[in-house]
Protein backbone atom coordinates (compact mmCIF):
# COMPACT_ATOMS: atom_id res chain seq x y z
CA UNK A 1 0.00 0.00 0.00
CA UNK A 2 2.79 2.43 0.92
CA UNK A 3 4.64 1.68 -2.31
CA UNK A 4 1.49 2.13 -4.37
CA UNK A 5 0.81 5.52 -2.81
CA UNK A 6 4.42 6.63 -3.29
CA UNK A 7 4.47 5.52 -6.92
CA UNK A 8 1.17 7.24 -7.67
CA UNK A 9 2.27 10.57 -6.21
CA UNK A 10 5.60 10.35 -8.07
CA UNK A 11 3.83 9.60 -11.35
CA UNK A 12 1.41 12.47 -10.93
CA UNK A 13 4.13 14.92 -9.96
CA UNK A 14 6.13 13.96 -13.07
CA UNK A 15 3.06 14.57 -15.22
CA UNK A 16 2.29 17.86 -13.48
CA UNK A 17 5.82 19.06 -14.19
CA UNK A 18 5.17 18.73 -17.95
CA UNK A 19 2.97 21.81 -17.64
CA UNK A 20 0.00 20.34 -19.50
CA UNK A 21 -2.45 20.81 -16.64
CA UNK A 22 -1.61 24.53 -16.48
CA UNK A 23 -3.09 25.07 -19.94
CA UNK A 24 -6.58 26.50 -19.58
CA UNK A 25 -7.83 24.59 -22.62
CA UNK A 26 -6.63 21.35 -21.04
CA UNK A 27 -8.53 22.11 -17.85
CA UNK A 28 -11.70 23.00 -19.73
CA UNK A 29 -11.55 19.77 -21.71
CA UNK A 30 -10.96 17.80 -18.52
CA UNK A 31 -14.06 19.35 -16.93
CA UNK A 32 -16.13 18.71 -20.03
CA UNK A 33 -14.98 15.09 -19.96
CA UNK A 34 -16.07 14.87 -16.35
CA UNK A 35 -19.52 16.18 -17.20
CA UNK A 36 -19.90 13.67 -20.00
CA UNK A 37 -18.69 10.90 -17.71
CA UNK A 38 -21.24 11.75 -15.02
CA UNK A 39 -24.04 11.74 -17.58
CA UNK A 40 -22.83 8.38 -18.93
CA UNK A 41 -22.64 6.86 -15.43
CA UNK A 42 -25.74 8.55 -14.01
CA UNK A 43 -27.79 5.39 -13.49
CA UNK A 44 -24.83 3.56 -11.95
CA UNK A 45 -24.32 6.49 -9.58
CA UNK A 46 -27.95 6.35 -8.50
CA UNK A 47 -27.78 2.57 -8.07
CA UNK A 48 -24.64 2.88 -5.93
CA UNK A 49 -26.24 5.51 -3.68
CA UNK A 50 -29.26 3.26 -3.27
CA UNK A 51 -27.03 0.29 -2.39
CA UNK A 52 -24.95 2.20 0.15
CA UNK A 53 -27.50 4.50 1.81
CA UNK A 54 -30.90 3.57 0.36
CA UNK A 55 -31.19 6.98 -1.26
CA UNK A 56 -34.10 7.23 -3.67
CA UNK A 57 -33.31 8.26 -7.24
CA UNK A 58 -34.90 11.65 -6.58
CA UNK A 59 -32.83 12.27 -3.45
CA UNK A 60 -29.67 10.85 -5.00
CA UNK A 61 -29.96 13.02 -8.07
CA UNK A 62 -31.04 16.17 -6.22
CA UNK A 63 -28.56 16.07 -3.37
CA UNK A 64 -25.56 14.64 -5.23
CA UNK A 65 -25.56 14.60 -9.04
CA UNK A 66 -27.42 17.85 -9.68
CA UNK A 67 -25.20 19.80 -7.30
CA UNK A 68 -22.04 18.50 -9.00
CA UNK A 69 -23.37 19.23 -12.48
CA UNK A 70 -24.32 22.74 -11.42
CA UNK A 71 -20.84 23.33 -10.03
CA UNK A 72 -19.32 22.00 -13.26
CA UNK A 73 -21.42 24.27 -15.47
CA UNK A 74 -20.67 27.34 -13.36
CA UNK A 75 -16.94 26.59 -13.37
CA UNK A 76 -16.84 26.03 -17.14
CA UNK A 77 -18.61 29.35 -17.65
CA UNK A 78 -16.12 31.34 -15.56
CA UNK A 79 -12.82 29.44 -15.66
CA UNK A 80 -11.08 31.58 -18.30
CA UNK A 81 -11.82 34.69 -16.26
CA UNK A 82 -10.61 33.14 -12.99
CA UNK A 83 -7.38 31.83 -14.55
CA UNK A 84 -6.42 35.15 -16.15
CA UNK A 85 -3.63 37.03 -14.31
CA UNK A 86 -5.10 40.06 -12.54
CA UNK A 87 -3.50 43.49 -12.64
CA UNK A 88 -3.67 45.42 -9.37
CA UNK A 89 -2.57 48.94 -8.34
CA UNK A 90 1.09 49.66 -7.57
CA UNK A 91 2.45 51.98 -4.90
CA UNK A 92 2.88 55.61 -6.11
CA UNK A 93 6.48 55.32 -4.90
CA UNK A 94 7.13 53.13 -7.98
CA UNK A 95 5.42 54.92 -10.88
CA UNK A 96 7.34 52.84 -13.43
CA UNK A 97 6.16 49.51 -12.00
CA UNK A 98 3.20 47.23 -12.63
CA UNK A 99 1.72 44.69 -10.25
CA UNK A 100 0.05 41.42 -11.27
CA UNK A 101 -1.36 38.43 -9.40
CA UNK A 102 -0.90 35.09 -11.16
CA UNK A 103 -3.07 32.18 -10.00
CA UNK A 104 -1.15 28.93 -10.32
CA UNK A 105 -1.88 25.33 -9.27
CA UNK A 106 -0.27 23.83 -6.20
CA UNK A 107 0.65 20.59 -7.95
CA UNK A 108 -0.64 17.21 -6.73
CA UNK A 109 -3.73 17.34 -4.50
CA UNK A 110 -5.21 14.71 -2.19
CA UNK A 111 -9.00 14.68 -1.80
CA UNK A 112 -10.35 12.54 1.05
CA UNK A 113 -14.11 12.14 0.71
CA UNK A 114 -16.69 11.12 3.35
CA UNK A 115 -19.50 8.56 3.25
CA UNK A 116 -22.61 10.67 3.79
CA UNK A 117 -22.65 12.31 0.34
CA UNK A 118 -20.01 10.06 -1.17
CA UNK A 119 -20.41 11.24 -4.76
CA UNK A 120 -20.99 14.95 -4.28
CA UNK A 121 -18.24 15.43 -1.70
CA UNK A 122 -15.65 13.65 -3.84
CA UNK A 123 -16.39 15.43 -7.10
CA UNK A 124 -17.16 18.89 -5.72
CA UNK A 125 -13.57 19.44 -4.56
CA UNK A 126 -12.23 17.66 -7.66
CA UNK A 127 -13.83 20.30 -9.87
CA UNK A 128 -11.85 22.98 -8.04
CA UNK A 129 -8.62 20.98 -8.23
CA UNK A 130 -8.97 20.45 -11.98
CA UNK A 131 -10.06 24.03 -12.64
CA UNK A 132 -6.99 25.36 -10.85
CA UNK A 133 -4.69 23.08 -12.89
CA UNK A 134 -3.74 20.39 -10.38
CA UNK A 135 -3.37 16.65 -10.59
CA UNK A 136 -5.40 14.83 -7.95
CA UNK A 137 -5.77 11.58 -6.01
CA UNK A 138 -9.23 10.79 -4.60
CA UNK A 139 -9.65 8.58 -1.54
CA UNK A 140 -13.37 7.62 -1.34
CA UNK A 141 -14.92 6.35 1.86
CA UNK A 142 -14.74 2.62 2.46
CA UNK A 143 -18.07 2.84 4.33
CA UNK A 144 -19.90 3.33 1.02
CA UNK A 145 -18.25 0.60 -1.08
CA UNK A 146 -20.61 0.66 -4.06
CA UNK A 147 -20.07 4.39 -4.56
CA UNK A 148 -16.34 4.01 -3.97
CA UNK A 149 -16.14 1.44 -6.77
CA UNK A 150 -18.30 3.62 -9.01
CA UNK A 151 -16.00 6.61 -8.46
CA UNK A 152 -12.98 4.48 -9.31
CA UNK A 153 -14.57 3.16 -12.50
CA UNK A 154 -15.74 6.59 -13.66
CA UNK A 155 -12.35 8.23 -13.08
CA UNK A 156 -10.47 5.38 -14.80
CA UNK A 157 -12.83 5.69 -17.76
CA UNK A 158 -12.13 9.37 -18.42
CA UNK A 159 -8.68 10.24 -17.04
CA UNK A 160 -5.18 8.76 -17.19
CA UNK A 161 -3.86 7.75 -13.76
CA UNK A 162 -0.99 10.21 -13.96
CA UNK A 163 -3.56 13.03 -14.01
CA UNK A 164 -6.53 11.99 -11.83
CA UNK A 165 -6.59 8.72 -9.88
CA UNK A 166 -8.54 6.92 -7.17
CA UNK A 167 -7.12 4.84 -4.32
CA UNK A 168 -9.73 2.70 -2.62
CA UNK A 169 -9.28 1.04 0.73
CA UNK A 170 -9.68 1.38 4.46
CA UNK A 171 -7.72 3.24 7.12
CA UNK A 172 -4.36 1.87 5.98
CA UNK A 173 -4.93 3.42 2.53
CA UNK A 174 -5.59 6.83 4.03
CA UNK A 175 -2.54 6.47 6.27
CA UNK A 176 -0.31 5.52 3.33
CA UNK A 177 -1.53 8.52 1.34
CA UNK A 178 -1.12 10.93 4.24
CA UNK A 179 2.48 9.79 4.68
CA UNK A 180 3.25 11.09 1.19
CA UNK A 181 4.10 14.68 0.38
CA UNK A 182 1.14 16.20 -1.41
CA UNK A 183 0.99 19.85 -2.41
CA UNK A 184 -2.54 20.29 -1.08
CA UNK A 185 -4.93 18.19 1.03
CA UNK A 186 -8.70 18.62 0.99
CA UNK A 187 -10.47 16.61 3.69
CA UNK A 188 -14.19 16.27 4.43
CA UNK A 189 -15.17 14.31 7.53
CA UNK A 190 -15.25 14.33 11.30
CA UNK A 191 -13.39 16.74 13.55
CA UNK A 192 -11.46 13.86 15.15
CA UNK A 193 -10.11 12.57 11.85
CA UNK A 194 -9.53 16.17 10.75
CA UNK A 195 -6.98 16.49 13.56
CA UNK A 196 -5.18 13.38 12.26
CA UNK A 197 -5.12 14.79 8.73
CA UNK A 198 -3.80 18.15 9.90
CA UNK A 199 -1.10 16.50 11.98
CA UNK A 200 0.04 14.44 8.98
CA UNK A 201 -0.01 17.52 6.74
CA UNK A 202 2.17 19.37 9.25
CA UNK A 203 4.98 16.84 8.69
CA UNK A 204 5.34 18.16 5.13
CA UNK A 205 4.00 21.69 5.76
CA UNK A 206 1.22 20.87 3.31
CA UNK A 207 -1.68 23.36 3.23
CA UNK A 208 -5.08 21.90 4.04
CA UNK A 209 -8.76 22.56 3.80
CA UNK A 210 -10.78 20.81 6.50
CA UNK A 211 -14.53 20.51 5.99
CA UNK A 212 -15.70 19.16 9.34
CA UNK A 213 -18.94 19.33 11.33
CA UNK A 214 -20.33 20.18 14.72
CA UNK A 215 -23.58 20.75 16.53
CA UNK A 216 -25.48 23.21 14.35
CA UNK A 217 -28.41 24.92 16.11
CA UNK A 218 -31.73 25.97 14.61
CA UNK A 219 -33.52 28.79 16.44
CA UNK A 220 -37.24 29.46 16.02
CA UNK A 221 -38.52 32.75 17.44
CA UNK A 222 -42.16 33.41 18.26
CA UNK A 223 -42.77 35.58 15.18
CA UNK A 224 -41.64 32.89 12.71
CA UNK A 225 -44.01 31.35 10.18
CA UNK A 226 -44.25 28.02 12.02
CA UNK A 227 -45.64 25.97 9.15
CA UNK A 228 -42.89 27.19 6.83
CA UNK A 229 -40.27 26.72 9.55
CA UNK A 230 -41.43 23.13 10.09
CA UNK A 231 -41.25 22.37 6.37
CA UNK A 232 -37.72 23.66 6.11
CA UNK A 233 -36.56 22.08 9.35
CA UNK A 234 -37.89 18.68 8.31
CA UNK A 235 -36.20 18.91 4.94
CA UNK A 236 -32.94 20.10 6.46
CA UNK A 237 -32.87 17.64 9.36
CA UNK A 238 -34.15 14.45 7.77
CA UNK A 239 -32.57 14.65 4.32
CA UNK A 240 -30.30 11.59 4.07
CA UNK A 241 -31.73 10.46 7.44
CA UNK A 242 -29.96 13.37 9.13
CA UNK A 243 -26.54 12.23 7.92
CA UNK A 244 -25.67 15.73 6.69
CA UNK A 245 -22.86 17.85 8.11
CA UNK A 246 -24.99 21.01 8.00
CA UNK A 247 -28.22 19.42 9.25
CA UNK A 248 -29.83 21.19 12.21
CA UNK A 249 -28.36 19.25 15.13
CA UNK A 250 -30.68 20.63 17.79
CA UNK A 251 -33.66 22.94 17.92
CA UNK A 252 -34.06 26.01 20.13
CA UNK A 253 -37.65 27.31 20.14
CA UNK A 254 -39.40 30.05 22.08
CA UNK A 255 -41.50 28.41 24.76
CA UNK A 256 -44.85 29.91 23.75
CA UNK A 257 -44.72 28.41 20.22
CA UNK A 258 -43.08 25.09 21.14
CA UNK A 259 -46.20 22.91 21.08
CA UNK A 260 -47.48 24.36 17.84
CA UNK A 261 -44.12 23.94 16.13
CA UNK A 262 -43.86 20.29 17.19
CA UNK A 263 -47.33 19.65 15.74
CA UNK A 264 -46.31 21.33 12.50
CA UNK A 265 -43.16 19.16 12.36
CA UNK A 266 -45.24 16.05 13.00
CA UNK A 267 -47.62 16.98 10.17
CA UNK A 268 -44.76 17.74 7.80
CA UNK A 269 -43.03 14.41 8.50
CA UNK A 270 -46.30 12.61 7.80
CA UNK A 271 -46.82 14.59 4.60
CA UNK A 272 -43.27 14.09 3.37
CA UNK A 273 -42.58 10.49 4.40
CA UNK A 274 -46.03 8.92 4.87
CA UNK A 275 -48.14 7.86 7.84
CA UNK A 276 -45.60 5.19 8.80
CA UNK A 277 -42.05 6.16 7.96
CA UNK A 278 -40.81 2.69 8.87
CA UNK A 279 -42.70 1.37 5.83
CA UNK A 280 -41.26 4.01 3.50
CA UNK A 281 -38.98 2.15 1.06
CA UNK A 282 -37.22 5.37 0.09
CA UNK A 283 -36.26 6.70 3.53
CA UNK A 284 -32.44 6.56 3.71
CA UNK A 285 -30.73 4.09 6.02
CA UNK A 286 -28.00 4.63 8.60
CA UNK A 287 -24.66 3.84 7.00
CA UNK A 288 -23.67 0.89 9.25
CA UNK A 289 -24.40 -0.91 12.51
CA UNK A 290 -21.80 1.02 14.48
CA UNK A 291 -23.50 4.33 13.72
CA UNK A 292 -26.94 2.78 14.16
CA UNK A 293 -26.06 1.57 17.67
CA UNK A 294 -24.54 4.93 18.54
CA UNK A 295 -27.70 6.72 17.43
CA UNK A 296 -30.25 4.41 19.04
CA UNK A 297 -28.52 4.91 22.39
CA UNK A 298 -29.67 8.54 22.18
CA UNK A 299 -33.31 7.50 21.86
CA UNK A 300 -33.46 6.98 25.62
CA UNK A 301 -32.50 10.59 26.31
CA UNK A 302 -35.19 12.92 27.60
CA UNK A 303 -38.79 12.46 26.46
CA UNK A 304 -39.82 11.24 23.03
CA UNK A 305 -42.11 13.85 21.49
CA UNK A 306 -42.30 12.18 18.10
CA UNK A 307 -40.97 9.01 16.47
CA UNK A 308 -38.47 6.89 18.37
CA UNK A 309 -38.76 3.57 16.51
CA UNK A 310 -35.86 1.78 14.86
CA UNK A 311 -35.04 -1.42 12.98
CA UNK A 312 -31.48 -2.71 13.25
CA UNK A 313 -31.86 -5.26 10.44
CA UNK A 314 -32.82 -2.46 8.07
CA UNK A 315 -30.49 0.12 9.69
CA UNK A 316 -33.50 2.42 9.90
CA UNK A 317 -34.46 5.04 12.47
CA UNK A 318 -37.62 7.06 12.01
CA UNK A 319 -37.57 10.86 12.35
CA UNK A 320 -37.49 11.50 16.09
CA UNK A 321 -37.91 14.62 18.23
CA UNK A 322 -36.72 14.58 21.86
CA UNK A 323 -37.83 16.93 24.62
CA UNK A 324 -36.72 17.44 28.25
CA UNK A 325 -33.11 17.63 27.08
CA UNK A 326 -30.37 19.51 28.90
CA UNK A 327 -26.85 20.48 27.88
CA UNK A 328 -25.38 17.51 29.77
CA UNK A 329 -27.52 14.90 27.99
CA UNK A 330 -25.47 12.36 25.99
CA UNK A 331 -27.22 13.45 22.79
CA UNK A 332 -25.71 16.92 23.28
CA UNK A 333 -22.12 15.75 23.71
CA UNK A 334 -21.37 15.00 20.04
CA UNK A 335 -22.68 15.72 16.57
CA UNK A 336 -25.74 13.51 16.12
CA UNK A 337 -25.51 12.80 12.39
CA UNK A 338 -28.82 11.00 12.30
CA UNK A 339 -32.61 11.58 12.28
CA UNK A 340 -32.84 12.62 15.94
CA UNK A 341 -33.68 16.21 16.89
CA UNK A 342 -33.33 17.36 20.53
CA UNK A 343 -35.40 20.43 21.46
CA UNK A 344 -34.73 23.21 23.96
CA UNK A 345 -37.17 25.96 24.87
CA UNK A 346 -36.45 29.50 26.00
CA UNK A 347 -38.20 32.57 27.32
CA UNK A 348 -35.16 34.82 27.04
CA UNK A 349 -32.94 34.06 24.05
CA UNK A 350 -29.85 35.80 25.44
CA UNK A 351 -28.80 33.06 27.91
CA UNK A 352 -29.37 30.48 25.16
CA UNK A 353 -27.13 32.40 22.77
CA UNK A 354 -24.47 32.53 25.50
CA UNK A 355 -24.69 28.73 25.84
CA UNK A 356 -24.32 28.27 22.07
CA UNK A 357 -21.41 30.70 21.90
CA UNK A 358 -19.56 28.95 24.74
CA UNK A 359 -19.45 25.68 22.81
CA UNK A 360 -17.30 24.72 19.79
CA UNK A 361 -18.17 26.85 16.80
CA UNK A 362 -20.81 25.09 14.70
CA UNK A 363 -20.62 24.54 10.95
CA UNK A 364 -24.06 26.08 10.45
CA UNK A 365 -26.75 28.04 12.25
CA UNK A 366 -30.36 28.53 11.20
CA UNK A 367 -32.61 31.30 12.51
CA UNK A 368 -36.33 31.64 11.89
CA UNK A 369 -37.60 35.14 12.62
CA UNK A 370 -38.71 38.30 10.83
CA UNK A 371 -37.13 40.47 13.53
CA UNK A 372 -34.18 42.15 11.83
CA UNK A 373 -32.68 43.36 15.09
CA UNK A 374 -32.70 39.78 16.38
CA UNK A 375 -31.16 38.56 13.13
CA UNK A 376 -28.29 41.03 13.53
CA UNK A 377 -27.84 40.12 17.19
CA UNK A 378 -27.50 36.40 16.44
CA UNK A 379 -25.17 36.96 13.49
CA UNK A 380 -22.94 39.21 15.58
CA UNK A 381 -23.00 37.20 18.81
CA UNK A 382 -22.45 33.64 17.54
CA UNK A 383 -19.50 32.50 15.41
CA UNK A 384 -20.34 29.74 12.92
CA UNK A 385 -19.34 28.62 9.45
CA UNK A 386 -22.40 29.81 7.56
CA UNK A 387 -26.14 29.39 7.58
CA UNK A 388 -29.57 30.68 6.68
CA UNK A 389 -32.30 32.95 7.95
CA UNK A 390 -35.76 31.43 7.48
CA UNK A 391 -34.26 28.47 5.59
CA UNK A 392 -31.96 25.47 6.09
CA UNK A 393 -29.12 23.95 4.03
CA UNK A 394 -29.57 26.19 0.99
CA UNK A 395 -26.52 28.35 1.67
CA UNK A 396 -24.30 25.42 0.71
CA UNK A 397 -25.91 25.11 -2.74
CA UNK A 398 -25.03 28.64 -3.89
CA UNK A 399 -22.08 29.16 -6.24
CA UNK A 400 -21.76 32.68 -4.84
CA UNK A 401 -21.42 31.76 -1.15
CA UNK A 402 -18.13 30.17 -0.03
CA UNK A 403 -18.91 27.14 2.12
CA UNK A 404 -16.78 26.11 5.08
CA UNK A 405 -16.44 25.95 8.83
CA UNK A 406 -14.63 27.87 11.54
CA UNK A 407 -12.75 26.62 14.58
CA UNK A 408 -13.54 22.96 15.25
CA UNK A 409 -16.05 22.90 12.38
CA UNK A 410 -13.31 23.39 9.81
CA UNK A 411 -10.94 25.73 8.04
CA UNK A 412 -11.00 27.00 4.50
CA UNK A 413 -13.96 27.14 2.15
CA UNK A 414 -14.99 26.17 -1.35
CA UNK A 415 -17.87 26.23 -3.93
CA UNK A 416 -18.03 28.41 -7.02
CA UNK A 417 -15.00 30.61 -7.56
CA UNK A 418 -13.75 29.78 -4.07
CA UNK A 419 -13.15 26.18 -5.21
CA UNK A 420 -10.75 27.52 -7.84
CA UNK A 421 -9.14 29.85 -5.33
CA UNK A 422 -8.61 27.22 -2.63
CA UNK A 423 -6.63 24.98 -5.00
CA UNK A 424 -4.59 27.91 -6.36
CA UNK A 425 -1.50 29.68 -5.10
CA UNK A 426 -1.62 33.39 -5.90
CA UNK A 427 1.79 34.49 -7.09
CA UNK A 428 2.35 38.25 -6.68
CA UNK A 429 4.70 39.88 -9.21
CA UNK A 430 5.96 43.45 -9.36
CA UNK A 431 7.58 44.41 -12.67
CA UNK A 432 9.62 47.54 -13.29
CA UNK A 433 10.33 48.86 -16.75
CA UNK A 434 13.92 49.81 -15.98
Amino acid sequence: MEQQAKQLVTTQRTFFNTGQTKQVEYRIQALQNLREGIEKYQQRILDALRADLNKSEAEGYGSEIRIVLGELDYTLEHLREWATPRNVPTSPAMPDAASTIYPEPYGVALIIAPWNYPFQLAFGPLIGAIAAGNCAVIKPSELTPATSRLINDLIQDIYPEEYIAVMEGEVETSTALLNEKFDYIFFTGSTGVGRIVMKAAAEHLTPVTLELGGKSPAIVHRDADLKLAAQRLVRGKFLNAGQTCVAPDYLVVEEQVHDQLIEEIRAEVRDKFGDDVMQNKDFPHIVNTRNFDRLTAFLTNGKTLMGGRSNRDQLMIEPTVLGDIDWDSPVMQEEIFGPILPVFTYRDLNPMLDEIARRPKPLALYLFTENEALQEQVLNQVSFGGGCINETLSHMTSHYLPFGGVGESGMGSYHGQQSFEVFSHHKSILKRTK
